[in-house]
This record gives structure tokens, C-alpha cells and sequence, in this order.
């Protein structure tokens, strides 16, 4: 089943010049898991999504939205 979580996060990165690798050293994270996330295979924990928003200085709305089918 897939994820109802969708993410900007690719966006908001690519947006700000920075790599998947900077992203992840940030939030304290590996570029695997961050691509993980980026791809909507991998749901972060409540903690790891708001170190996101904190790095990319956005609401955690703006990076994470739930998807009502």
C-alpha cells in the first residue's frame, strides 16, 4: 500500500541548492534514508520531520501533507 504522506522535500532541497547529503548530515539522518524519504518510502519519525522543516526554515505543513483518498 502506498503512503498517503506526500513531501516537498525534494523541492524545498533542490529550491535551496543543497544535496540529499548535506539534507542528511543536517538532520543527523544518511543520504539513503533522506532519498528513502524523498521517495515516499520511508515515513520519518514525528522528530526527524521537524529537524526537516527547521533546516528548510518552513512550516511542517509546507513539508509533509496527508492525503485523503
Amino acid at each position: 500500500m502506498k503512503s498517503r504522506i506526500r513531501n516537498t522535500i525534494r523541492e524545498l532541497r533542490t529550491d535551496r541548492g543543497m544535496t540529499q547529503q548535506e539534507l542528511a548530515d543536517r538532520i543527523e539522518m544518511t543520504r539513503q534514508t533522506v532519498n528513502a524519504i524523498e521517495g515516499d518510502k520511508y515515513s520519518p519519525s514525528l522528530e526527524v520531520a521537524f529537524r526537516i522543516a527547521l533546516v528548510f526554515g518552513v512550516p511542517l505543513e509546507q513539508v509533509f501533507q496527508y492525503r485523503r483518498d
